[in-house]
């Protein structure tokens, strides 16, 4: 078999094809001062994701006391050993002075943050 240098593809492309008869023109783009610091459109690196202490006071507050329903009332910590029987009737209890305990306290945290 014989490798030749011609084939029936189109060998002489263009390096600029013709666009409305006319070669297109070199777009330019002015790059941004890398130096100035009081430029607004300069992005900050990575994802800022602020949240305020209140917030996250009262989240943690949230989780607390779902924790004492959680125990207290689904069965599945006591079926699975991590708690007794005896343990699951007792945060059943101490949901009820609990629970009421962390509505106060999410409701007194919003309160200072206003303030």
């Amino acid at each position: 078999m014989v490798i030749t240098r011609t084939s029936f593809i189109f060998t002489k492309v263009p390096a600029h094809p013709l666009i409305n008869g006319r070669k297109p023109g070199a777009i330019l783009a002015k790059k941004g001062d890398l130096t100035d610091r009081s430029s607004k459109t300069r992005r900050q690196p990575g994802f800022a994701l602020r949240v305020s202490n209140p917030l996250l006071t009262r989240a943690a507050i949230a989780v607390f006391g779902l924790g004492f329903i959680d125990a207290g009332y689904s069965g599945d910590w006591s079926r699975i050993g991590a708690i007794s029987k005896e343990g699951e009737d007792l945060l059943k209890i101490a949901a009820f002075v609990v629970v009421p305990l962390c509505i106060f306290a999410i409701l007194s945290v919003s309160k200072d943050s206003e303030s």
